[in-house]
């Protein structure tokens, strides 16, 4: 339903609907179903221009991938997570993030690899190197 309402423009019940899903993933124990919740989180505030808010949503989903050694999902959001530090400004941080993505996804034989070779360029540009 959150998704729905995104795409609709309704951002403010969507953000609602995904706080009360991390207050039930949290009760239930449910730690994939959090991260996941994180993750769409951190999409909606990274659209809106809200990029600080995003990274810390993208640093929790982070976290408990890790935890749960969801290892496509860890990709996925270290790629987000290294495209919002790019925006900001901090390569320093953002490339070893990409970079890490990148090799998780070759390693995963995925074809999202191409995807972040193409972000990793593109941050290497905006950085000057």
């Amino acid at each position: 339903m959150p998704k729905f309402l995104v795409h609709r423009g309704d951002v403010e019940n969507a953000i609602a609907f995904y706080q009360q899903s991390l207050e039930l993933d949290e009760r239930i124990g449910d730690v994939q179903g959090k991260a996941a919740t994180l993750h769409q989180l951190a999409g909606i505030y990274a659209n809106r221009g809200d990029v600080e808010d995003a990274i810390v949503f993208y640093q929790q989903s982070l976290e408990l991938k890790e935890r749960i050694g969801d290892v496509q999902g860890k990709a996925i959001t270290l790629g987000m997570l290294g495209q919002l530090l790019a925006r900001r400004g901090d390569f320093d941080t953002a490339l070893p993030y990409l970079q890490e993505s990148l090799e998780i996804l070759q390693r995963l034989k995925s074809p999202d690899a191409e995807t972040v070779r193409e972000i990793i360029a593109r941050v290497q540009r905006m950085a000057g190197i």
